[in-house]
């Protein structure tokens, strides 16, 4: 039998990219641990949370590198010696637990591409649906249920800000807040237009649609991040509530509706019991995109930003999902495609993400290096 093959691994390849380099990391660790243990920082809550973040987080990013090597040390041994005494089931569980260990290195790889300057924060994601009334209000609904299917998936906790229903199904608009490490340097790279391809269940004649949603993806700034809001710049709209809720919330204008005059930029929430609580996060939701708004300048993506708010339709997709005639789901920008589009929608999105992620790495650094 012949000797099974050993994988080869080396921190330079798990942690190559953004600011993770590997004895640097270390480092930079050694420094936020010290300025956690100096007490006059915590004078300063305002930076004593920011370095108690950053720390947490390259901590977490240390450890699961080091958590790989070791399993990776394991399953090697064990399959030496599982094939030294000629165990094919020992030798099988070897294999598979290699199998398992690339996976999680492939991500970590790709996580340690996260060192934007947000993209550690919780994220905003706003879906829209397009022009085709019932059509793309359904599959705009569909969207809403598969990115909230992926976040639960990795561990993140979503709560529904705000969602007006569709006329007959789906819905016309939802803000989803998705909670946890990395969720905005994550879904960043699903912002833009999705396209669908169906027999429509509301067409009695069974004829083939073509939808349009788009999706949009905000970081969640704290209060480390100054955004300056000129309040006269900004116009304040109530309304009642129409989604579930107590009474209160559906009897008064508890909603509030935010318009950023210079910008364009319109946030609502309605999940709060009070016009106070709605105000407050739709407050928080106008700074967040306006910091994404400054984030897309600071990387040279005006043009990028101005296609966000062109019409959603024609020409603008970013990724097709064709149900009829064929299966398949299609990234436009990076040719990614798979014909399990049930699992695509139910929220198996990792392959598409990590490559826009990684397409969009390598732009900047190209434009770097230019």
């Amino acid at each position: 039998m012949s000797r099974p093959l050993r994988p080869t691994s080396s921190r330079a390849s798990l942690c190559s990219g953004g600011d993770f380099d590997w004895e640097p990391a270390l480092r930079r660790l050694d420094e936020l641990n010290a300025r956690v243990e100096d007490p006059t920082l915590w004078d300063r809550p305002a930076e004593a949370q920011a370095v108690s973040r950053e720390r947490s987080q390259l901590a977490d990013k240390i450890e699961a590198v080091r958590s790989i090597e070791r399993e990776l040390r394991d399953a090697c041994e064990y399959a030496e010696l599982a094939d030294m005494e000629g165990d094919e089931d020992s030798l099988n569980e070897a294999r598979a637990a290699l199998s398992g260990l690339k996976g999680r290195a492939a991500r970590a790889e790709l996580e340690a591409l996260l060192s934007g300057e947000a993209d550690g924060n919780d994220a905003y994601l706003e879906i829209k649906s397009g022009a085709g009334g019932t059509e793309s209000q359904d599959w705009a609904g569909m969207l809403m249920r598969m990115y909230s299917r992926w976040a639960r998936a990795h561990g993140y906790e979503v709560d529904v800000i705000e969602e007006s229903p569709g006329e007959q199904a789906g819905i016309s608009s939802a803000t989803l807040h998705v909670k946890g490490p990395n969720a905005y340097g994550w879904l960043k790279t699903e912002t833009g237009v999705h396209r669908l391809v169906r027999i429509s269940p509301f067409d009695s004649n069974a004829k083939r649609h073509t939808s349009f949603a788009s999706a949009g993806v905000s970081p969640v700034v704290d209060d480390t991040i100054e955004i300056e809001i000129n309040p006269a710049d900004v116009r304040t709209d109530t309304y009642r509530a129409s989604g579930s809720g107590g009474q209160h919330v559906n009897k008064t204008d508890s909603a509030v509706r935010l318009t950023h005059n210079p910008t364009g930029i319109v946030v609502a929430c309605q999940a709060g019991r009070s016009q106070h609580a709605n105000r407050e996060e739709a407050w928080k939701m106008l700074r967040a995109r306006l910091y994404e708004r400054e984030l897309a300048i600071r990387e040279a993506a005006a043009q990028a930003l101005e296609d966000q708010k062109s019409d959603i339709g024609w020409g603008h997709q970013i990724r097709s999902y064709v149900l009829q005639p064929y299966q398949m789901v299609k990234d436009l920008r990076t040719d990614v495609e798979t014909s399990d589009t049930a699992g695509v929608l139910d929220g198996d999105l990792d392959q598409f993400m990590g490559a826009a992620l990684a397409q969009r790495v390598g732009a900047t650094r190209e434009g770097e290096a230019a």
